[in-house]
């Protein structure tokens, strides 16, 4: 099992677990769909777990839409 440091992807974004939770099943639901990842990892690797370590290390971000 994959564990990704919560503190660390919480770092990367503006510390909202609500957010967070949002893109990280967005781009999972993406990786799922055959989109490629943007990280090194198996086809094992699950969708939501390459997700978050994504998030961690930078390549996925949240963009603020102007209303």
């Amino acid at each position: 099992m994959n564990y990704v440091p919560l503190e660390k992807v919480l770092d990367k974004n503006e510390k909202s677990l609500y957010k967070l939770v949002i893109l990280a099943s967005k781009r999972a639901l993406e990786i799922a769909e055959g989109q490629p990842k943007l990280i090194a990892a198996d086809s094992a690797t699950k969708p939501s777990t390459v997700a978050l370590f994504e998030i961690a290390e930078g390549k996925v971000r949240y963009k603020k839409l102007k209303a």
